[in-house]
C-alpha cells in the first residue's frame, strides 16, 4: 500500500478531522425529522451492521444510507482532476469500494440498502422517503 504525503502537521490534520462528522449532520437529522413526522419508527448507525447504517427498520430488514457529496465520490470522474492530493486520489476511491463491499455483504445477510445522494434528500426528501416506504412493503 502506497504511503501517503501529507502536507499538515498531525496535530492539525488531527483537529481537521476532528471537526468531521461521521453522523448527526445537520441533514441527516433534519432528514430523520421528517420520518419520525410521517410515522417511521427506525434505529439510528445501528452498529451490528456492516457499514453503521445511517438509518435502519430491523423488522423489515431496510438500511439507509445519506451519502455526502465529497466523501463518497459524487462525480467522482470530474472532481477527481481538481483534487491533486495523493490522499484524496486514495482516500474517496476507497471511500467508493467500501460503500460497494457493504452493500452486498448487507444484500448477502437478506437486507434491502437504500443509498441517497445528500442532493436528493435536499431536493425532495418526500420522494425519498416514498422510496423507503415501498421498501418497507
Amino acid at each position: 500500500m502506497l504511503k501517503m504525503v501529507d502536507v499538515f502537521s498531525k496535530e492539525k490534520r488531527s483537529w481537521i478531522m476532528s471537526r468531521i462528522r461521521s453522523k448527526n449532520s445537520k441533514l441527516e437529522v433534519s432528514f430523520r425529522k421528517i420520518l419520525w413526522r410521517e410515522g417511521f419508527r427506525y434505529r439510528v448507525h445501528y452498529k451490528k451492521l456492516p457499514g453503521k447504517p445511517d438509518i435502519v427498520f430491523t423488522k423489515q430488514k431496510v438500511a439507509v444510507f445519506i451519502d455526502s457529496h465529497f466523501w463518497h465520490g459524487y462525480d467522482w470522474e470530474k472532481k477527481k482532476k481538481k483534487l491533486k492530493s495523493e490522499y484524496w486520489q486514495w482516500k474517496i476511491p476507497y471511500n467508493m469500494e467500501r460503500d460497494k463491499r457493504v452493500n452486498k455483504e448487507l444484500k448477502k445477510m437478506g437486507w434491502k440498502v437504500l443509498r441517497f445522494w445528500e442532493h436528493e434528500i435536499k431536493k425532495n426528501p418526500y420522494a425519498c422517503i416514498d422510496k423507503i416506504r415501498k421498501a418497507l412493503l
